[in-house]
């Protein structure tokens, strides 16, 4: 599957396998679908990104309409908590995805996520089901239309509908991805999304828990905690980066959709006149935000949410956007990448009413008590990844490694690389003492291996924006050769200046 930005999926999974960004989980034992592992590479990308999020969001925040830093504090709540948390959330009776099982294959799938292929006019053939956005199972369903009906098809004569949208007759008649007779695919039904788990020795419903399907609930729960420990005064925000879980019908497009995944969120509590505002806000902001992070602006849109995709706890008037980017797999559209949602004040009135704790607010300046609205910025740090990932994937024909990683450097898992142009003559430890003297600071590599152009190219592939080279003339004139990954121009400079060349650009 290759996008029209010249974007390979299956190169860009095959680069992360390759060098350490992202494994299957459990890769050994023939792996377990919806969940994946960071490599060493990977585990650095995701965490830098994660702490460029933090340190911009919380430790030094962005400042406010009113030309003030905002002020935001941080937490890190429970992934399971108490069952009535989620009762009250509305999660145990609404956290729901219509689901489609195959009688045959007894594979499952999201109901919204199968489309159907039948020829244009014929309501009487079958049709044949594959899944959104995935080439490979649309080329499959045409290949065993046309078989079925015993001629190729021009794409005119091709008719697409949802899955969703046929009768129980049609879905009688169609043909489910991977089986060649038709029936196999049970109507839609409803499937909660949350993975249960019990706490404590016996495992019976008293004991009954779940993993959290989100990290927002925490930071509700910890409201009056966090006022009354850290003297903020409303407006204020709260976020906090963890993991999540969702037991997802049909987890697909590599990390994009899994079972595990990490959130980056801030709840952020205002005033009910002011949430408009604030809302504006937000949304400008963690557009501005990603874009800082690399994604170029025409990949990057903001997207209200139509009626019908609203959250139960949305507000109207301000409602839902989401900072979309184009993926390979979604393009010429986009995936979601983060929501700016106005929850109103749901979730602290619901657990007012489910804990019988007060949870409002008292404003001095107003002289008024009030359970706070709340603007949630709401980022997938693995789709953020996954994000920057694609952003940085940049086929060249002309290197050996054909393909370089071009990471920004605040991100980058490798910030440089020091080599020895060759193993003798005192350069190996030359290098060796100015990767001691790096790496006290930042993540750099020693590499001795193998010629220099290999591995030049696999500090492409890694994305390392700088290799440094400790050649014959570095022992007479103490300089060394920087090689800058993105324009491959080579300068030279002195060693003693090389720890303050690297911190004017990564600091």
């Amino acid at each position: 599957m290759t996008a029209p930005n010249n974007i390979s999926m299956e190169e860009l999974v095959s680069l992360c396998k390759r060098r350490g960004f992202i494994f299957p989980a459990s890769e050994i034992y023939g792996g377990l679908n919806g969940f994946w592992d960071y490599g060493p590479l990977g585990t650095e990308l995701k965490n830098n990104i994660r702490d460029a999020w933090w340190h911009d969001m919380v430790r030094c925040p962005p400042m406010g309409p009113d030309g003030e830093p905002v002020s935001i504090v941080g937490l890190d709540s429970s992934i399971i908590q108490n069952p009535r948390v989620w009762e009250a959330s509305g999660h145990v009776g609404g956290f729901n995805d219509p689901m489609v099982d195959c009688r045959e294959t007894k594979s499952r799938y999201r109901a919204d996520h199968l489309l159907c292929l039948g020829v244009k006019g014929d309501d009487q053939a079958q049709i044949y089901a594959f899944v959104e956005n995935d080439d490979e199972s649309l080329a499959s369903a045409r290949k065993r239309l046309e078989k079925y009906i015993k001629r190729k098809l021009d794409d005119e004569e091709l008719d697409v509908c949802p899955f969703t949208s046929l009768s129980t007759d049609r879905i009688a008649a169609t043909v489910g991805p991977g089986v060649k007779t038709a029936g196999t695919l049970t109507e839609p039904r409803q499937f909660n999304l949350m993975f249960k788990t019990f706490v404590g020795a016996l495992q019976d419903e008293e004991s009954a828990a779940y993993l959290r399907p989100e990290t927002a609930q925490g930071i509700f729960l910890n409201f009056n905690n966090v006022v009354d420990t850290m003297r903020v005064k409303v407006p204020f925000g709260i976020a906090q980066v963890g993991k999540a879980f969702r037991n997802e019908v049909t987890p697909r497009n590599f990390i994009f959709r899994s079972r595990e995944f990490e959130q980056m969120e801030i709840e952020w509590f205002c005033h009910e006149d002011d949430a408009a505002r604030w809302f504006d806000f937000w949304c400008d902001t963690r557009r501005q935000w990603w874009e800082s992070m690399g994604l170029t602006s025409d990949k990057v849109q903001m997207r209200r949410h139509d009626a019908d995709e609203l959250a139960h706890y949305a507000k109207e008037g301000c409602g839902t956007f989401d900072v979309e980017y184009r993926f390979p797999f979604t393009s010429p559209d986009y995936g979601e990448l983060e929501g700016v949602a106005h929850r109103g004040n749901f979730d602290l009135t619901r657990h007012q009413e489910f804990s019988k704790k007060k949870l409002e607010y008292f404003d001095q300046q107003r002289n008024e008590r009030y359970a706070p609205h709340v603007i949630e910025p709401s980022a997938g740090l693995s789709r953020g990844t996954l994000a920057i990932l694609c952003e940085a994937f940049t086929p060249d024909e002309e290197r050996a490694s054909k393909v370089f990683m071009k990471f920004q450097p605040r991100v980058a898992p490798i910030k440089a690389a020091v080599f020895p142009l060759v193993n003798k003559d005192g350069m190996p430890e030359v290098a060796a003492k100015l990767h001691q003297d790096l790496r006290r600071r930042w993540p750099v590599q020693f590499d001795a291996k193998q010629s220099i152009g290999k591995r030049y190219a696999r500090m492409d592939e890694a994305g390392c924006p700088w290799c440094f080279t400790v050649d014959s003339d570095s022992l007479n004139d103490q300089s060394v050769t920087i090689r800058d990954r993105d324009t491959l121009s080579q300068d030279r400079i002195g060693i003693d200046k090389v720890e303050g060349w690297l911190a004017e650009r990564l600091t």
